[in-house]
């Protein structure tokens, strides 16, 4: 299995950067420039771009430009390039590349890993890479023989000579490789001719994780380093009036206490002698405006907002006329609930700073390695590019670790204490501190004409704006993100309506895995399935009807249904209920197969997914990834919340803000649709359709319907 092997940030970019060393080999890609260099006294490895290295031992270096957080990018992004290369899989190794402009997501703009754009944005640039270097490779070999070039192949990590039967790896080519023009617009396989892609690729960092060689940020070990843990206020938004030191400066191993932007930082030789002594302080809060904030309070707003028309996001025909003209008997009213939600990465936030006078080394899990870099840049005073960003491995991202909040606790404490410094986070800190997935309230209403079809479609939606951060906003504001799921609500009706009301309820917000789709998703197909049961007809059939300009939703609908077994009989005490839902460019509906104990606990059996994300570079990928959306979905389904009072966090740890156990986790059956279609992603589409195929389920079971998450039957 390969491995990563070390290359600094200051090795690749002086091997990039080197002008006066030798020929410089450049590739231009679309959107993003990209380009190396090779010191004309060291004609090994050849780069000819920023993710390729081959080395003349005939290993692979491919630098993983996204953040690792089990979604696999650290094996699907090397098979894109391996694929056009010709590659030898097993000679392949991996190595997470640099903060730098040459590593932006094309998506973004940036350099970040998020929205389920990994694949999606490297797709083309990383096989035009990968087909580039190849035929650099191919059209040294044939200088070597003195051959034609259209009589030799690239096979397995070699150039082959089809007429003289000669063979020639790819190790020994890389000198005169360097001296060739990097070709431009090199045609890439046709799909059908794919080796590598669409396979079932094992992953590259299953055994450093096993063995515990993977490094994530909880393990960084930086000579000299301190450990800070820091105290905050209760209440978000609180300051430090004042605090009193003197108990943990005399405590064991404490060297410094200093106060930062987040509160007060204790660091001492050890985490357990930091937390101790940060236990030990005496600190006076000033709690600000939020500190008679509550849950209580925050519903009383949004219900009042909802009460009164948003600002439109979309609107189709004359919803409100249709039905205020259509009899009381065949229009539907719901209004749904969901609450704020942690994302409880199983590794708590940590960070480990460097801060000097001359630059800046960051060692984070991280899923933004530019923000990162300007959040040194503007701590330490220095440039950008006197800020090294290590990343590691992550433990669990899901938005979270796109903050920048432990970053900057690393960066301050070390900047104070003139030392290298992690600070680390306890799993008490990451509840009552963290940036949370918004609260959002939903009022629908639905008419359905003489037929039993949906006349009149309308969702009004209250929620707060991650894209506002907290900041005032003008009253005609719409965050178009936060309503993303409900203006692409698929289904042909005539007149649909969506508005949205912004509420700013003094709890920082964030990205969380599938952000808006998760909470827009459950609105829109628990209603759905609500005018499916007024019209008297079966959810599946419902939808199938209203889908005809949506063939994408309408293929894996049909799919999952059919691989469920919808409409065949069930044992006694279980019931299906159906969802489908579009999310970061993908298409995939669920059935849940569930059941209802005495107590009013609700047990899923069994999971039924279709999942289009259109080409498919590895399955095992994208089922692993549909499987885990599921698993997160259903957790917060059934158990997700955090709430408020007195302005704090009522949840501490998992004992009260629960998880799926794995003897409650729920047979998943996974039918990837095989297309070429536009690409989506893979990593959060599997969670939005979870919760109201649950919720719906339940109906068909009890006829009670379930409008408010985490969703409760005793």
């Amino acid at each position: 299995m390969a491995t990563s092997a070390p290359l600094s940030r200051r090795d690749f970019l002086e091997r990039a950067g080197t002008l006066t060393a030798g020929l410089v080999i450049a590739i231009h890609l679309p959107g993003v420039e990209r380009w190396s260099a090779l010191g004309a006294s060291d004609p090994e490895p050849f780069a000819p771009n920023a993710w390729l290295r081959i080395s003349a031992d005939d290993s692979i270096l491919v630098l993983v430009d996204r953040s690792e957080m089990g979604q696999g990018v650290a094996t699907a992004l090397p098979m894109l390039i391996a694929e056009e290369l010709e590659a030898d899989w097993s000679k392949i190794r991996i190595e997470f590349a640099p903060a730098a402009k040459e590593y932006a997501n094309r998506i973004f703009g940036t350099q970040g890993t998020g929205g389920s754009t990994s694949i999606r944005a490297a797709f083309t640039p990383m096989r035009q890479a990968g087909a580039a270097a190849r035929e650099m490779l191919v059209a040294a070999a044939a200088a070597t023989w003195g051959v034609d070039r259209a009589t030799c192949r690239a096979e397995r990590g070699a150039v082959v000579d089809a007429k003289g039967g000669r063979r020639i790896t790819y190790g020994a080519l890389v000198a005169k490789a360097a001296e060739l023009p990097v070709p431009a617009d090199v045609p890439l396989k046709d799909p059908k001719d794919w080796t590598i892609l669409g396979t079932r690729v094992l992953r590259l960092d299953t055994r450093p994780k096993v063995t515990g060689r993977a490094g994530f940020g909880i393990d960084v070990k930086v000579p000299g380093a301190l450990i800070a843990v820091v105290a905050r206020c209760p209440v978000f938004g609180g300051t430090v009036k004042s605090f009193d030191a003197s108990k943990a400066r005399a405590m064991p191993g404490v060297t410094h206490v200093v106060q930062i932007s987040s509160g007060v930082a204790v660091v001492a030789g050890s985490f357990w002698q930091a937390k101790t002594a940060r236990d030990a302080l005496a600190i006076t809060w000033d709690e600000g405006a939020n500190a008679e904030n509550s849950s209580a309070k925050i519903a009383r707003a949004m219900t009042a907002l909802a009460a009164q028309p948003g600002v439109n996001a979309r609107k189709d025909g004359d919803p409100q006329a249709v039905l205020g003209a259509a009899p009381r008997a065949r229009t539907v009213e719901a209004t749904y609930e969901l609450p704020f939600l942690a994302h409880a990465t199983m590794e708590p936030m940590n960070a480990t700073a460097h801060v000097r006078a001359d630059g800046v080394d960051i060692w984070v899990g991280t899923q933004f390695q530019s923000t990162t870099q300007n959040t040194g840049a503007r701590i330490a005073g220095v440039p950008p590019e006197k800020v090294q960003v290590h990343t590691t491995y992550l433990g669990g991202g899901f938005g979270r670790r796109a903050g920048q909040d432990f970053v900057a606790d690393a960066l301050e404490t070390s900047k104070a204490v003139g030392a290298p410094v992690k600070v680390m986070w306890t799993r008490e800190d990451d509840m009552h501190h963290g940036l949370y997935r918004p609260i959002s309230l939903h009022t629908l209403r639905g008419a359905l004409d003489a037929s039993g079809k949906p006349s009149a479609w309308t969702h009004r939606l209250v929620a707060p704006s991650i894209r506002a951060g907290g900041k005032p906003q003008a009253a005609d504001f719409i965050d178009r993100e936060a309503v993303e799921g409900a203006t692409g609500m698929p289904y042909d009706i005539g007149a649909v309506s969506v508005d949205y009301s912004h509420v700013d309820t003094g709890v920082p917000v964030t990205f969380w895995r599938s952000v808006n789709n998760s909470f827009n998703a459950f609105a829109v197909e628990s209603f759905i399935d609500e005018l499916a049961h007024a019209a008297k007809q079966d959810p599946f059939e419902f939808r199938r009807a209203l889908l005809g300009k949506a063939p994408r939703h309408l293929r894996v609908l049909e799919l999952a249904a059919k691989e469920s077994g919808w409409g065949t009989a069930l044992s006694a005490g279980r019931a299906r209920g159906i969802a489908v839902a579009k999310a970061f460019g993908s298409y995939v509906a669920e059935v849940a197969e569930v059941s209802v104990a005495a107590d009013g606990a609700i047990r899923v059996h069994r999971v039924t997914c279709a999942f289009d994300c259109g080409p498919v570079v590895n399955p095992l990928t994208v089922e692993a990834q549909a499987q885990s959306g599921i698993v997160y979905g259903l957790t917060a389904a059934l158990y997700g919340e955090i709430t408020i009072d007195r302005g704090r966090v009522v949840q501490n740890n998992f004992n009260d803000y629960r998880m799926l156990r794995m003897r409650e986790m729920p047979a998943i059956d996974v039918h990837l649709v095989q297309t070429d279609e536009a690409q989506g992603g893979a990593g959060e589409p599997g969670t939005p359709p979870i919760a109201p195929a649950v919720a719906n389920a339940v109906f068909a079971l009890t006829g009670k319907r379930l409008r408010t998450l985490p969703f409760k039957l005793a």
